[in-house]
């Protein structure tokens, strides 16, 4: 009996990991496949969370953690963040000796993670490849794991189009949609009550879910930018401001610590949770009058909920927009403006039957049935596919 293939993934945030959670069940429940699991990042921290107790009260066995230290927020701290987790993964791949690796996205302990395994050369799937974040470091890194990576999975297929004209070839790139909307479909959420009494919000009010993150290529102070959030948010009382924790980047301890200061401020009309889990922040997504802030579930998620979107900033700038999505400057009048636009009634009736330009749910199973007929020994070599050299053939 043939061995089953070990496909292991690496996880360091807890969005990433509800944006795999369904693709790890499928691994996990295919008998030719076998889950291995690295957790790293702010999953091991204390102060954003320690998620990696969610990851073992859903039932998964952590085969290695690697510590990073994210204690400091500088580009200093953060390079020599990168630097622990590349050891630190490098060694447990050695260790493991999975036949594949599994990574989403652009960060940058994920980017290390993609190095070590290019340097003990294991074969790496990658997610959410071909997108542009163009306010964010995560952008480059996300290319540059695509370089790295033999086998590639898009949202869309104008992100299929990119990855291929990085120099991927055709037969390795695959779209699939986005992994974190197959909670919609297979995760059951909580009703309008239950997550009320979840977020601790009395009554009917309308509450907004909040999630801000540093723009780590822009020049404009993380102060400024979450006070413009925060005095705008002062102009719409009667709703409940829900805030999320910030990631752990370049800047996020000035923003957390501001968000902290607010909430203390308005014990009555604001919340901060670290971290709500995917269920809790998928059903607070569902039930909210908007989704407030510059995350990538904002421009991904609430388009498929049908929940209007205010994204302050440049750092999402580059991705596909929904006709929900409404852009804003950050700076207190546009963002107070961008509130009253989505809570308008007409706007609001666009977002419920608006496009969903991230695909359907099923991208978890879709992934899967790729790595169960590939075999990753025919990864471990790429040519580059020159597709001006292929036009010009033709």
């Amino acid at each position: 009996m043939t061995a089953p293939r070990k496909i292991c993934v690496v996880t360091g945030t807890r969005a990433e990991y509800g944006l795999m959670y369904w693709l790890m069940r499928e691994i996990e429940r295919d008998p030719a496949l076998e889950l291995q699991l690295i957790v790293t990042g702010a999953h091991l921290e204390p102060r954003f969370g320690n998620t990696v107790d969610v990851i073992e009260r859903d039932g998964f066995s952590i085969d290695a953690r690697v510590p990073i230290d994210l204690s400091d927020d500088t580009p200093t701290g953060i390079t020599n963040a990168t630097g622990k987790a590349l050891s630190g993964i490098g060694a447990a791949l050695a260790e493991l000796e999975p036949d594949l690796l599994v990574l989403l996205g652009d960060r940058y302990e994920i980017f290390a993670a993609a190095a070590a395994a290019a340097l003990h050369r294991v074969p790496i799937a990658h997610l959410h490849g071909g997108e542009v974040t163009e306010g964010a470091i995560d952008d480059a890194m996300r290319h540059a794991i695509t370089k790295l990576a033999s086998l590639h999975f898009a949202a869309a297929d104008v992100y299929r189009q990119r990855i291929m004209q990085m120099g991927e070839a055709p037969e390795t790139v695959f779209t699939v949609g986005a992994p974190g909307l197959d909670h919609l479909a297979r995760t059951e959420l909580l009703d309008d009550v239950q997550i009320r009494e979840a977020l601790d919000i009395a009554g009917d009010a309308g509450y907004f879910l909040i999630t801000v993150h540093p723009a780590t290529l822009g020049d404009d102070d993380p102060a400024a930018e979450i006070e413009a959030l925060l005095t705008a948010l002062d102009g719409f009382a009667e709703h409940t401001a829900v805030f999320t924790g910030v990631n752990a980047d370049s800047g996020s301890d000035t923003i957390a610590r501001r968000i902290g200061e607010y909430v203390a401020g308005h014990p009555r009309s604001a919340r901060l949770f670290q971290s709500l889990g995917q269920q809790r922040y998928l059903s607070a997504m569902k039930h909210a009058v908007a989704v407030v802030g510059n995350s990538s579930s904002g421009i991904i998620e609430a388009p498929a909920c049908g929940v209007p979107t205010v994204n302050i900033g440049p750092r999402q700038d580059g991705r596909l927009r929904a006709a929900s999505v409404i852009d804003c400057a950050a700076d207190p009048s546009s963002v107070g403006k961008a509130l009253e636009r989505a809570l308008d009634p007409a706007f609001r009736d666009i977002c419920a039957h608006g496009e969903k330009p991230y695909g359907l749910p099923g991208a978890s199973a879709r992934i899967a049935d790729v790595l169960r007929r590939t075999d990753p020994h025919t990864l471990r070599r790429k040519s580059f596919h020159d597709m001006a050299a292929m036009r010009a053939a033709s």
